[in-house]
């Protein structure tokens, strides 16, 4: 794995390398660096006006140029210089890891570009989006502390089965869109599939929820007034259509507060609505109302009820700090609790798994009682030798614990194991345990030995393994992206495409252009961009006023044929005049 020299990179668990994967840049067409700048040079012109006011610089700052796509080298020789680095991955990847990659101030970066018939938005995550959206405003200080801060949260939130299924279905529908050739019948039935896993999603979990908030900042937000604001939402920068139609009163612009919460998105409409906080420090603020809404601060009753609802991986932290990690199914009742979870279940203390307290210890899962018990207000996890002894708990010899609700734990007591001053786990032989309320039999002698966690409460509860490298969580890692297939025609396309950007590049002879306009008009007669990029040279330079006037009325009869291509193509003469320029960023004219 290439860590382009950024520290960052390398100090990423191995969880999340699995997602990272090499840019090939090679792989980039000519076309796709005509979209590249087609979309900066458009963006230049129009966001310089209306994006928050760092971006422009932030750009440069990034390692970003109009010219060409970025490489991830350079953002990161750039990047590092400000405290974050940048990987490229395979379009969408799970919410948590995308939240923990934040959280360690890395910016993830889909490494492909978005087709020309998609140029002016996408809902697959691309280059454009990721890069030329999200970098360029890293560098303010607040708005990136609270990129991180999110991050930080959506590590711990609660995710539900239901939030993989539609995962797996945007992710789907997304590849088939952005895949040169796929039937439109494959996108149909993926866009059912879609909306119907959207119809059924029943009541949104914590995740699900922060996705809204991350979707009304981070992609969609603006910021200022409500009656004078800018953009800074990275969806809204790196979508050349949308970044224009945001900006007028069809829109209806909100103060953002925590009730943004309630408001879902549909990722492939342009949205009713708009959020606007008046300063980076809101966005902080209303995302720490909204942690202490969530189960790993909550902790107790509630959070180990979010845990066995959300019928996935999670753990439990005991108030004397053990970190009890598995699928929760059962959670006892009242102030006091004996929680059970099913499957490989792993044992924790600091996110550091405790050594011979793994998943291969608890195949089946853990159980154990959480409280005090019924004679003592101290808790257990706060007994000094003396207390142990008085409460009849050594080592090598026969206890029996009751709990304040009901639970009895008899056996011989093996081993105390303590952290910081503090009991987190006593072992037992020959252990029984039962609910003597309900007279069920929680443990029984011969099922071996019985670990019983010690804490008086749970104090949170969040989503994953307390030591994911140690638990060797297992992730739905995408799979490599199929690859486009080009045919010959698309091929010779490229190549003009190419050619195109030589002459331009290197002020080489435009006595070809006229060959490759008149081949372009023949073969490729709904190509607008390429004639473009050929009108701009000779404009730029002066030359061939009648090719100039030919291409231009080819443009206007493809506008009156194609009514779809009328704003792209209305849009690309209107910056003939002014060529978009990052002053002094590197490759630049």
């Amino acid at each position: 794995m290439n860590n382009y020299n950024n520290p960052l990179i390398d100090r990423l668990p191995r969880h999340l390398k699995q997602y990272i994967v090499a840019q090939h840049y090679e792989h980039y067409t000519a076309v796709d660096h005509a979209v590249w700048r087609y979309v900066m040079r458009q963006n230049y012109s129009y966001l310089k006006d209306v994006a928050y006011y760092p971006y422009i610089p932030g750009l440069k700052k990034a390692g970003l140029t109009i010219e060409r796509i970025p490489d991830l080298q350079t953002m990161n020789d750039h990047l590092k210089q400000i405290g974050w680095a940048a990987v490229t991955v395979n379009g969408f990847i799970p919410s948590q890891a995308f939240m923990e990659f934040q959280a360690y101030r890395v910016l993830i970066i889909a490494a492909d570009i978005r087709q020309i018939q998609h140029i002016e938005y996408t809902p697959a995550p691309d280059i454009i989006h990721e890069s030329a959206g999200h970098a360029p405003i890293i560098g303010e200080p607040e708005y990136a502390r609270y990129l991180q801060f999110t991050g930080e949260v959506g590590t711990k939130a609660m995710r539900s089965q239901k939030d993989q299924e539609l995962f797996e279905a945007i992710r789907a529908l997304a590849i088939l869109k952005e895949l040169a050739g796929t039937p439109e019948t494959e996108i149909r039935k993926a866009e059912a599939a879609l909306t119907d896993i959207q119809q059924n999603m029943g009541a949104p979990s914590e995740m699900a929820l922060l996705a809204r908030l991350h979707w009304w900042t981070v992609e969609y937000g603006l910021i200022g007034s409500l009656e004078n604001y800018k953009i800074y939402g990275a969806g809204l920068l790196s979508s050349i259509g949308e970044s224009v139609t945001c900006m007028g009163p069809g829109v209806k612009k909100l103060l953002y507060t925590i009730d943004a919460v309630h408001y879902p998105y549909d990722i492939t409409k342009p949205q009713p609505q708009l959020f606007v906080t008046p300063d980076f420090q809101n966005l902080v603020q209303v995302l720490d109302g909204f942690a202490d809404t969530l189960a790993y601060r909550r902790g107790g009753i509630y959070g180990l009820q979010k845990a066995i609802d959300c019928g996935l991986l999670c753990t439990a932290v005991y108030s004397s700090g053990l970190q009890v990690s598995g699928i929760f199914v059962e959670k006892g009742i009242g102030a006091d609790m004996y929680i059970i979870t099913a499957g490989p279940s792993a044992l924790a203390f600091d996110d550091r798994e405790l050594e011979g307290y793994g998943k291969q210890t608890y195949p089946q899962g853990f159980g154990s009682p959480v409280g005090k018990l019924r004679d003592y207000d101290l808790p257990l996890e706060d007994f000094t030798i003396d207390d142990l002894k008085s409460a009849g708990i050594e080592t090598g010899r026969l206890a029996a614990l009751l709990f304040r609700n009901g639970i009895q734990v008899h056996g011989i007591v093996e081993g105390i194991l303590t952290r910081n001053n503090k009991i987190i786990l006593i072992r037992f032989s020959g252990c029984t345990v039962i609910d003597s309320v309900t007279a069920r039999q929680l443990f029984q002698p011969e099922w071996g030995i019985y670990d019983m966690a010690v804490g008086a409460e749970i104090l949170a509860v969040f989503s994953g393994a307390a030591d994911k490298e140690a638990y060797e969580q297992v992730t739905s890692a995408p799979r490599e992206l199929p690859r486009s297939v080009y045919s010959e025609a698309t091929q010779v396309l490229h190549a003009l495409y190419r050619q195109v950007r030589e002459i331009r590049e290197h002020r080489a002879d435009t006595g070809p252009l006229e060959n490759i306009a008149g081949l372009l008009e023949v073969q490729y007669p709904d190509d607008w961009l390429c004639l473009l990029e050929i009108l701009e040279i000779l404009k730029d330079r002066d030359e061939a006023p009648l090719l100039q006037e030919h291409i231009v009325q080819t443009l206007t009869r493809l506008q009156h044929r194609k009514p779809e291509l009328k704003k792209l193509i209305d849009d690309g003469w209107h910056t003939l005049a002014q060529i978009a320029i990052l002053p002094g960023a590197e490759g630049q004219p």
